[in-house]
């Protein structure tokens, strides 16, 4: 579950290693910044991901909720929430995404 798809990401690091690594920082600190616990962060951002249409982040903040104890029933559900603010077919594709990781376990 740790596996990363990681090709694009490590290029950009690569290529501008302070720009990611204060990225990295601030999602760390935005995650120490309050009271919300790991699982409900990935879960939250993972909507936020499915509501951008962002394949990748959909991907990882998925991988990210299984690491931090979701499960696949809560993310699925995470996803089917949003159908009356971001649509049926955005969430479709989202779950397809989603589907991609859990089905992968």
């Amino acid at each position: 579950m740790n596996k990363i798809p990681a090709k694009k990401y490590n290029k950009m690091k690569e290529r501008h290693p302070e720009l990611l690594d204060a990225v990295e920082s601030l999602g760390v600190a935005v995650g120490k910044a309050g009271p919300v616990n790991d699982k409900t962060r990935q879960l939250v951002q993972l909507a936020a991901a499915a509501a951008i249409r962002s394949e990748g982040a959909v991907h990882s903040h998925a991988r990210r909720a299984v690491e931090a104890g979701a499960s696949a029933e809560e993310i699925r559900h995470v996803i089917m929430l949003l159908t009356s603010t971001i649509g049926f077919p955005t969430v479709m594709a989202a779950m397809t995404w989603v589907d991609d990781v859990l089905e992968a376990e």
